[in-house]
C-alpha cells in the first residue's frame, strides 16, 4: 500500500487532519476497530473555548496554567487558547450541532467544569465527542482521496537511517519515517503501508491501568511505536485519573462527566457527608487531581468501595435535559440520578505526556507527526484542564496539516522509496496465548496498585522489577511467534507502563498528577522541568 499521507488513528485529531490534507493528496487512515471506537467518541464534557463577553483569553490561559502546576509551555497555551473560537466555528461549518441558548438559539450554551473560572465549555448535551466524531467521520467517508482501513492495527513504524559524521566519529540515526507495518485483524496478514508523511493520532493509554474510562483500544500504541523508533517522549508520569467513573459490577468504562459537578453535583461519603471542603477551597469544582486524591483518601480511610456524586437536589427535568446520556445509562443499572446519588470511583482517564512535538505537531523523527492525546505539546503540563483535550486536538490537527501542505507545496509530492516487506521467517503460530492474557492482566494490576493515584519509591521500585521481568518474556515471545493483535497491544502497554514507571521514579517531588508519599511537596528549584526520555540504541 502506497499513499501520500498515512494517518494512524480515527479520533478527532486524525479525522480533522485527514480532511485538511486530502484535497492535496491521497490519505490512508488506519484504525484498530471501527472508526467510531475512539476516546473522542466517549468524550462527554465538551470543548473549552472563549465565547462569553465576561470571559477572556487571558482568563482561559490563567486557568490552564494553574491546572498545569508550573509545567505548561506558556507560548503553546496562549496559541491554543486564542485559536479555539476559530476551530469551534470550523466544526459548526462541518455540521457539528452544539447546544444553543435562548429560544432563538442565537448563542452557544456554555457550561463550566472544574478548574475553570468562567462558563466556556461548548457542548452537545453530554455526548459532545460522539457528535463531533460522527460529523467528521461522515465527511471522511465521503472524501474521494481518503481510504479508510478499519480493523487494521499498526505494528511498528518504518524508519530509515542517515549517517552523520561529526569530526572523526560517524553515528547512525533512525530519523526518517517512511510509513508503518500494519496487520489486518481478520486475516492476520501484515502489510507495508509506505508514505512520505505519517501522523500518529492513536489516542491515550488508559488500558495500561486496571480501571479506566477509556475504550479497549486505548493501549498507548502511538507512544510505544514512536519510542521504539527513537522519538523523544516526555512527562508520562502525569496520568490523569478521572475522579468519577460509574461504580457498578456490570458497568464498564463509563465516566460521569465533570460537567455534572459543574452543574452543582456534590461528592458525599456513604453517610451523606460532603467531604471536598476538607481538601480544597474550590470544593467540588477543584481540579481533577485534587478530587481524585480526595476520593482515594476517603476510600482508604473508610474501606468503602465507592463514594457518591449527588445531583438529585436539582430539578429532574433539568438533569434529564442537560445529561440525557448519563441519565439513561445510569437507569440501565437501576440508578435514577434525579432521585439518588451515583456511586463513583476514580479511573485512569487521560495521558498528559506523550510523544514530544513542536508547535506544528512535528516529532524529532523527520516526516513523523503526532497530535491529540498521543502527543506532548506543552499545553497540559502536569495536569490537563478539563475540556482542553479536544481543543488541543483541533488546534494541532490544523497546525500539522498546514505544515504538511507547506512541505508538499515546497517539495512537491515526495517519491515513496521501496520498503522491505514484513519478515516473519523463523516464527510459528503461537500455542501459548495464555502468556498474552496473563501478561495483560498482570501489567494492569501492578500499574493500578503501584503506579496509581498515590505513589511511593518502594511501590515504584516493585513495579520496575516486575515490568522488567514481563518485558523480557514479551520480547522473547514476540520474536518467536507470529504477531497477532493481542500480542501487539500487550507489547505496547508493557512499553508505556515501563516509561510511566521510569518517569515517575525520576521525579522526586509531587506536582500535578504525580504524587509521591516520600516527596509530598512541589520543588520548583529542582523539578520545574519536563521528564524527557529517548530510547538508547546499541551499536
Amino acid at each position: 500500500m502506497t499513499t501520500d499521507v498515512l494517518v494512524i488513528g480515527s479520533g478527532v485529531a486524525g479525522l480533522m487532519f485527514a480532511l485538511k490534507v486530502a484535497d492535496h493528496g491521497t490519505v490512508a487512515l488506519v484504525t484498530k476497530k471501527k472508526a467510531v471506537d475512539s476516546n473522542t467518541n466517549l468524550a462527554q464534557g465538551g470543548i473549552a473555548s472563549v465565547f462569553d463577553q465576561g470571559d477572556s483569553f487571558d482568563l482561559h490561559v490563567q486557568d490552564t496554567l494553574a491546572a498545569g502546576d508550573g509545567l505548561c509551555n506558556v507560548d503553546v497555551v496562549e496559541r491554543v487558547v486564542k485559536e479555539g473560537p476559530a476551530r469551534i466555528r470550523e466544526l459548526i461549518d462541518l455540521g457539528v450541532r452544539f447546544n444553543r441558548r435562548g429560544a432563538a438559539g442565537d448563542g452557544l450554551d456554555l457550561g463550566r467544569e472544574g478548574g475553570h473560572s468562567r462558563n466556556r465549555i461548548v457542548h452537545a448535551h453530554d455526548m459532545t465527542g460522539r457528535e463531533v466524531e460522527q460529523a467528521l467521520l461522515d465527511q471522511v467517508r465521503r472524501h474521494p482521496n481518503i481510504q479508510l482501513f478499519e480493523n487494521h492495527i499498526a505494528v511498528d513504524l518504518i524508519t530509515r537511517s542517515t549517517r552523520i559524521k561529526r569530526g572523526q566519529v560517524t553515528t547512525t540515526h533512525e530519523d526518517f519515517c517512511c510509513g508503518a507495518y500494519v496487520i489486518e485483524r481478520r486475516t492476520l496478514q501484515v502489510d507495508t503501508f509506505a508514505a512520505p508523511i505519517t501522523l500518529l493520532a492513536t489516542g491515550g493509554a488508559g488500558k495500561v491501568y486496571l480501571y479506566t474510562s477509556n475504550p479497549d483500544i486505548a493501549t498507548g500504541d502511538g507512544i510505544a511505536m514512536a519510542y521504539r523508533a527513537g522519538a523523544t517522549v516526555a512527562n508520562l508520569e502525569f496520568v490523569q485519573f478521572h475522579p468519577t467513573c460509574l461504580f457498578h459490577p456490570k458497568a464498564k468504562n463509563f465516566l460521569i462527566s465533570e460537567a455534572v459537578r459543574g452543574e452543582g453535583a456534590v461528592l458525599i461519603d456513604a453517610e451523606g457527608r460532603p467531604f471536598m471542603a476538607d481538601y480544597s477551597s474550590q470544593k467540588d469544582l477543584a481540579c481533577r487531581d485534587v478530587v481524585a486524591r480526595a476520593i482515594d483518601t476517603e476510600l482508604k480511610k473508610s474501606g468503602a468501595d465507592a463514594v457518591f456524586l449527588d445531583i438529585s437536589h436539582k430539578p429532574a427535568e433539568i438533569i434529564r435535559e442537560r445529561f440525557p446520556n448519563i441519565h439513561a445509562k445510569c437507569l440501565e443499572y437501576g440508578i435514577d440520578i434525579t432521585r439518588e446519588p451515583i456511586p463513583v470511583v476514580p479511573a485512569a482517564h487521560y495521558m498528559c505526556g506523550g510523544v514530544v512535538t513542536d508547535i506544528q505537531g512535528r516529532t524529532d523523527i523527520h516526516n513523523l507527526y503526532a497530535v491529540g492525546e498521543t502527543a506532548c505539546t506543552g499545553l497540559h503540563g502536569a495536569n490537563r484542564l478539563a475540556s482542553n483535550s479536544l481543543l488541543e486536538a483541533l488546534v494541532y490537527a490544523d497546525a500539522a496539516a498546514r505544515s504538511v501542505l507547506e512541505q508538499m507545496q515546497s517539495n512537491g509530492k515526495q517519491a515513496v522509496q521501496p520498503l522491505p516487506p514484513w519478515d516473519d521467517v523463523g516464527t510459528s503460530d503461537s500455542d501459548e496465548m495464555i502468556m498474552v492474557t496473563h501478561g495483560w492482566d498482570e501489567i494492569r494490576r501492578l500499574m493500578w496498585n503501584y503506579v496509581g493515584i498515590v505513589r511511593s519509591d518502594k511501590r515504584l521500585e516493585r513495579a520496575r522489577r516486575r515490568i522488567e521481568f514481563i518485558q523480557n518474556e514479551i520480547h522473547d515471545y514476540y520474536w518467536h511467534f507470529k504477531v497477532v493483535p493481542d500480542l501487539i497491544e500487550l507489547r505496547n502497554i508493557a512499553t508505556v507502563a515501563e516509561l510511566i514507571i521510569q518517569c515517575a521514579a525520576h521525579r522526586k517531588e509531587s506536582r500535578g498528577l504525580h504524587y509521591n508519599l516520600q516527596y509530598p511537596q512541589r520543588d520548583d528549584r529542582r523539578w520545574q522541568k519536563d521528564t524527557v526520555v529517548r530510547r538508547k540504541f546499541v551499536g
